[in-house]
């Protein structure tokens, strides 16, 4: 089953530093692997610094997100169309309102049909059956996204704010210290 345009959330068995506390929106899964974006770790990197010609299309907070470990010099961009729009250049993920841009297009011709937008240096990436075996360790909670998730003003709030609004266990889970030896 694809879990594209569905968020993974870090649960706190995974001490991968890359992954610690990370909120990933999946922007491709299948049999042969998968692949998405951490929406919540910013850089220092201002958009205007690497893509001056789309800085004034990214939201705040306008710096450039560090979408994952696997290849930190290449872009990722998603948008959010306005409603009722298409733009081209634009893909829906798995048929959500969110989707990636095509950098390479025309900023000013997309502006007008973008409500949101933020760019990705890097991404996550997992083998064939990689994710599934660290799913059922429980390294991950697999939850549904919200069309604002990826594109957040304070992105140190998302991790436990996505665990907060599934209620129950899950949401308790938003209060584990980030070191639990110092309780």
């Amino acid at each position: 089953m694809s879990h594209a345009g569905r968020l993974l959330v870090a649960t706190p068995v995974l001490t991968d530093a890359n992954f610690d506390r990370t909120v990933i929106l999946l922007i491709a899964h299948d049999e042969d692997g998968a692949l998405g974006v951490v929406l919540n770790r910013t850089s220092d990197v201002p958009v205007w610094g690497v893509l001056p010609e789309w800085a004034s299309l990214a939201g705040e907070p306008q710096s450039v997100f560090t979408g994952g470990p696997v290849s930190p010099e290449a872009a990722i961009c998603l948008a959010q169309p306005r409603p009722g729009r298409q733009p081209g250049g634009w893909s829906a993920i798995d048929g959500s309102r969110v989707g990636t841009v095509d950098l390479a297009g025309d900023p000013e011709a997309l502006g007008p049909q973008i409500e949101r937008l933020r760019i990705f240096a890097g991404y996550a990436g997992w083998a064939a059956g990689q994710l599934e075996f660290e799913i059922n360790q429980g390294a991950w909670f697999v939850l549904e996204a919200l069309p604002g998730d990826p594109f957040v003003e304070e992105p140190d709030v998302l991790w436990p704010m996505v665990l907060r609004r599934q209620g129950g266990m899950i949401a308790a889970v938003a209060t584990y210290p980030p070191d639990p030896s110092l309780n």
